[in-house]
């Protein structure tokens, strides 16, 4: 398990029968959550069943991450010995903010360089790792972290990872400063990091031309 998933955005897989308990637990008291806002929800018939819709959505949804095991994912042996970089934009991050349980949407840009002797991976397990940290309480920047260090893991002997993720935050947008903005954040590695390489440049390039 990925050592920075810890606390309220640790991993906690259940059984189905587990997560219907959990639904029902959470649900009542979500119930005396409303009742402390002076929510006369039981006599109103639009939210007489939201404690209820909101526990299940936490649960089989919006933090459904934390409640699943990793995915798993296949690394095959770099047999072509294919040495240029693999990227894949546009990666839909639905996600909400540790703080606030507000949401925060957007997209992630990831892209890993595999050595001749390395492992790489199918295109739809970068969005599976995504999905998997994304689904949790989360705070962006270790969520960019957390998604480039299970890339670097899997695709072992690598020569560098990258990640991008650019969101807004409802948290900024309905509350305290009331301000549409877009966060973004990004970890690099390898020869992301290395400035007499391209990289780096190649990497933002192929982000610009999603753009265009």
């Amino acid at each position: 398990m990925n050592k920075k998933l810890k606390h309220a955005n640790g991993n906690n897989p259940l059984f189905e029968t587990e997560k219907q308990k959990m639904i029902e637990k959470a649900a009542g008291h979500y119930g005396k959550y409303m009742d402390a806002l002076g929510f006369d929800w039981r006599n109103d018939p639009n939210s007489s069943d939201t404690p209820n819709r909101v526990a299940k959505a936490f649960v089989t949804d919006l933090a459904h991450g934390c409640y699943n095991h990793e995915p798993k994912i296949t690394a095959f042996d770099n047999v072509d010995e294919y040495d240029g970089m693999v990227f894949q934009g546009n990666i839909k991050v639905n996600s909400f903010c540790s703080h606030h349980h507000l949401p925060f949407i957007g997209v992630a840009h990831t892209a890993y360089i595999p050595s001749k002797e390395g492992k790489i991976i199918g295109l739809s397990k970068l969005n599976r790792i995504v999905e998997h940290y994304a689904r949790r309480p989360q705070v962006q920047e270790n969520l960019t972290m957390q998604i480039h260090d299970h890339i670097n893991d899997v695709c072992s002997d690598n020569l560098g990872v990258a990640v991008m993720l650019s969101a807004g935050h409802m948290c900024a947008c309905v509350r305290g400063v009331k301000h549409d903005a877009t966060m973004k954040t990004s970890k690099l590695s390898g020869e992301f990091m290395n400035y007499k390489s391209h990289a780096r440049e190649e990497f933002y390039s192929f982000i610009k031309d999603l753009k265009r």
